[in-house]
């Protein structure tokens, strides 16, 4: 089964770019803001999708948040996408040589008629007109 959590989480560039940018340790929240071009608080909502996801870590360390990446949290997303990868895909079946050298010439459809539909009679108190077919007033 898909790890889907995680791949929500991972599914907007933006949260892809934190997650490499955390590789590399833990970060505080301003230079991860710094790689983007988007407002902290946009950030701070990518941020916490990761968290909800529980790929990060918040951690306080004096006046900073301290963001960590959980790489632990990724081998679901690996081992499913290994499995994936591990199955054959179907072989194609060759099209047949004469039938892709002489393509059969199909005759051209007859347009089908157009219904004439009859319109409401309307009284002349200018009564709202009766209902069509299809449920709507026109």
């Amino acid at each position: 089964m898909p790890p889907i959590a995680i791949l929500v989480a991972l599914a907007d560039p933006t949260r892809c770019r934190i997650i490499e940018i955390l590789q590399t340790g833990p970060q505080p929240v301003h230079q991860i803001a710094d790689a983007f071009d988007i407002s902290r608080p946009a950030i701070s909502r990518h941020l916490g999708v990761l968290k909800q996801a529980r790929l990060i870590s918040e951690k306080k360390s004096g006046r900073e948040n301290r963001y960590e990446l959980h790489t632990k949290r990724l081998k679901p997303v690996r081992d499913w996408l290994v499995g994936l990868a591990s199955v054959p895909l179907p072989k194609a079946k060759p099209p047949a040589k004469s039938a892709a050298l002489t393509p059969k010439k199909q005759p051209e459809p007859k347009p089908a008629p157009i219904p004439v539909l009859e319109q409401p009679v309307v009284a002349a108190t200018r009564q709202k007109p009766a209902a069509s077919q299809m449920g709507f007033d026109f």
